[in-house]
């Protein structure tokens, strides 16, 4: 189907989201609009210091407080028998896993480390009363360099000796053989610097422990796994533990964790009898809810004459902080999976080296992983382009995987489902006219205005994930990533779509809807998504890793087939038809070929639920299916982005940006669009502005949007969006994630923006963040800089 066709149902058409007006008019249901009755307040002690030893805590003034109803330390926390959960454990491969409680015992391993809690009646007044708590800490040795950190001590948990992870590798072919056929070998020292998560709405949770029975209130992307967690550390069956995420104001990642505010809450209220309650504070949720990105890559690349790649290594050092969490030591394996990009690369490997610090944990942040990959490649092939004297495009065309090899398997190993690179460039390029910017260009240079394009032709991995690739016997995550979907068609026709993804601003519910009432011949008004609870509907794997679609929208699909099959039987049944006759038109099941002989699904939902169904039939309407796809989904596409960088001060401004993307069949395009748009506000925000920063000490000097600087509408164009259209064929909508792309893509188009724009002026090179300073620092310098 090609952009321009209008799709004949609701499924391709653009349709407002369903679920903005009460988000728009203040009418949404967020963990920090929740009261219940007779809860408590909780605000958290945290520690100061970057690494410390813990020699004494008095509580005593705070307890002595007007409206202070306890204080607690990891000292009360005994009855909790493990620390907090880090699920990966790769086969073959020694996780150094040290333990990690929610309210620290012993030592402190970096700022903003919760050693008690102070619950009471005021919100305000728990806050006051944190400063009443006494906690002597005799300073240790800190380490905040992930590359002094790899070297020897100061060691972060002076128990394993080491400040080192784990060592994890993937490759393909003979990487050294491949650099040995080069004839150009270019290497770069590649930094992904750390950011934050940064959502609208910081975390919050509430508990109310009643006998047998926890209840969970939280703002978070994954309440299943949250259940299984707090009933596996709280020692309660899993059956009597209810999660619910309500409205989340976005999470990125950042919110797909166990956090030990979480337990705390849900152990206190079990402890005091009563609801317990925590909301973030914006300082909080900067230096302890888990950052992203922070790796330092050595990168080799080789590539003959005419252009063709016959090498790429990667040595990826990751800095994780001071703890495992829940998927860290997984985050760079993500990357290594799609680390030859859209490009056929005979000899690839990416060697991991994990490493501790004294900062806050590092975990899944947009993208996880395959942002740093994309800029590894993207950047590294712009400067082979330049050694070789070749055009940026050109040698891009030269190295795409063809269209015809896919399923196409790279070269470690994995495989692609479908792909046009191809058509994707040329679309790209029906928006940007390069010879007249070249032009352009050198016209401006001589007026001393330095203007630069950038390219990212960029593909990733999700759709997490098949079971048998991620699960225990494969890449080492401990659960199956299947979905799960379960649709309810009731007396008067209404339809209830119950998922086990936990959407946050996707826009799930409305593409839901689209989905299922093309299939039962109803208006998607009458179709209502319901998730996030725990309590209601089948078990669910959540939402994280642009899996909502691929994933949990096929467990929709195949649910509402189930249904469709019913129907179908009963109306051929009550019609005198055969099955396989009957068909979906006009709001109706019919016989094909008589439209005015048929039943809406209110009159089948009737027919179902007195009982008049036919012989050997169960009465109802009601299906469930889980899915578990058989491969993982591999959306791609080609951005462009021009700038102008001001050689007096270094500022970069984006001009243009233009992305074309293809994540196969559009179920809504106003819902690709918002996606796209959001991702290269968050790549470009990486790339220009934000920057998540420790002094030597370990002091994080970034913790107020005052000193970490988000991207705003003030400093970004119009994003002009495109897209090709090449259905996937794992499952059976043809539909990949659009989630993370324009995130994946953003940094390193304009990385290659900003470095062609300088090239007249002496640099060839520049890592991010790309700031007014660095810029001007690598100019005066003339060099590159790194």
């Amino acid at each position: 189907m090609s952009v321009a066709e209008q799709p004949s149902g609701n499924v391709g058409k653009v349709m407002r989201r369903k679920e903005d007006p009460p988000l728009i008019t203040g009418k949404g249901r967020y963990v920090d609009d929740i009261t219940l009755p007779g809860m408590l307040w909780a605000s958290f002690v945290r520690s100061p210091e970057a690494h410390a030893t813990i020699t004494s805590i008095d509580t005593s003034a705070a307890a002595a407080r007007e409206g202070i109803t306890a204080v607690f330390t990891g000292a009360d926390m005994t009855d909790v028998p493990a620390p907090l959960p880090m699920a990966w454990a790769p086969p073959g491969v020694q996780v150094n896993n040290p333990e990690h409680w929610a309210l620290a015992k012993d030592a402190v391993k970096h700022v903003g480390d919760p050693v008690a809690v102070v619950i009471g009646e005021d919100r305000y007044a728990v806050q006051d009363a944190v400063e009443d708590v006494f906690v002597d800490y005799e300073p240790l040795p800190v380490v905040v360099d992930p590359e002094q950190a790899i070297a020897g001590e100061p060691f972060v948990h002076d128990s394993l000796g080491t400040n080192r992870v784990h060592e994890w590798s993937l490759a393909g072919g003979d990487v050294e053989a491949g650099f040995a056929e080069a004839d150009v070998v270019v290497e770069r020292r590649v930094v992904n610097h750390r950011i934050a998560g940064a959502p609208i709405e910081c975390r919050g949770v509430i508990a109310e422990y009643r006998p047998g029975q926890l209840t969970l209130y939280s703002a978070t992307q994954v309440p299943h796994f949250v259940r299984l967690f707090m009933a596996l550390l709280l020692g309660i069956g899993e059956d009597r533990v209810r999660v619910i995420a309500p409205d989340v104001g976005g999470g990125f990642g950042q919110k797909l964790q166990v956090y030990g505010e979480e337990l705390v809450a849900c152990w206190a209220s079990r402890r005091l009898g009563v609801p317990v309650k925590w909301t973030e504070t914006r300082s909080e949720n900067m230096s302890v809810a888990h950052q992203g990105r922070d790796q330092i890559s050595r990168v080799r690349m080789g590539a003959k004459r005419d252009g063709t790649i016959t090498a790429f290594h990667v040595k990826i050092l990751a800095d994780f902080g001071a703890y495992n969490m829940i998927l860290t030591p997984l985050i760079p394996s993500l990357g290594a999976f799609v680390m030859g990009g859209c490009y056929k690369i005979p000899n690839v490997q990416t060697d991991i080296v994990g490493v501790f610090t004294n900062k806050c944990p590092t975990d899944a942040i947009r993208g996880a992983g395959r942002p740093e990959a994309t800029q590894m490649i993207e950047v590294t092939l712009d400067q082979v382009a330049h050694e070789l004297d070749m055009d940026p495009v050109e040698i891009r065309r030269r190295n795409f995987i063809p269209a015809e090899d896919f399923p196409a398997a790279t070269a470690t190993g994995v495989v692609y489902d479908s792909g046009n690179y191809d058509g994707t460039l040329d679309k790209l390029l029906e928006h940007v006219d390069v010879p007249a910017f070249r032009a352009e260009q050198e016209k401006l240079r001589s007026e001393g205005v330095y203007r630069g394009l950038g390219f990212c032709t960029w593909t990733e991995i999700c759709g997490l994930a098949p079971s048998r690739v991620t699960g225990p016997a494969g890449v080492g995550v401990q659960a199956g990533l299947w979905e799960s979907a379960m649709i309810r068609v009731h007396n008067t026709g209404a339809v209830t779509v119950y998922t086990g993804t936990s959407p946050h601003g996707q826009g799930l519910d409305t593409a839901f809807a689209q989905i299922v009432a093309d299939k039962l011949g109803v208006d998607p008004a009458v179709v209502e998504v319901v998730h996030g609870d725990t309590a209601i509907g089948p078990e669910g794997r959540n939402t994280y890793g642009s899996r909502s679609l691929a994933t949990g929208g096929e467990a929709v699909c195949k649910a509402t087939d189930k249904v469709v099959e019913k129907v179908k039987q009963i109306v051929a049944a009550e019609l005198e038809a055969a099955p396989e006759d009957i068909e979906v038109a006009g709001g109706k099941f019919s016989v094909k070929g008589s439209p005015d002989k048929g039943m809406a699904l209110a009159d089948v939902a009737g027919v179902a639920y007195i009982g008049a169904v036919p012989e050997g039939m169960e009465p109802g309407l009601e299906e469930t299916n889980f899915y578990d796809p058989e491969n993982f989904v591999f959306p791609f596409g080609a951005h462009a982005c021009i700038v102008d960088v001001d050689a007096e001060t270094g500022k970069v401004k984006v001009l243009r940006y233009v992305a074309v993307d293809d994540c196969g069949n559009p179920v809504n395009p106003l819902l690709i669009d918002g996606q796209i748009h959001g991702g290269v506000v968050h790549g470009i925000g990486q790339a220009l502005y934000e920057r998540v920063h420790y002094d030597a000490d370990g002091q994080l000097v970034t913790g107020t949007f005052v000193d970490y600087a988000l991207a705003t509408a003030a400093e970004l164009p119009n994003f002009e969006t495109d897209r090709t259209i090449t259905p996937s064929p794992v499952n059976s909508m043809g539909v990949k994630g659009v989630g993370e792309a324009g995130t994946i893509a953003a940094s390193a188009a304009v990385t290659n923006a900003v470095i062609d724009a300088l090239r007249p002026l002496g640099v060839d090179y520049i890592n991010m963040p790309l700031t007014p300073m660095r810029v001007w620092e690598a100019i005066n310098e003339g060099s590159a800089a790194s």
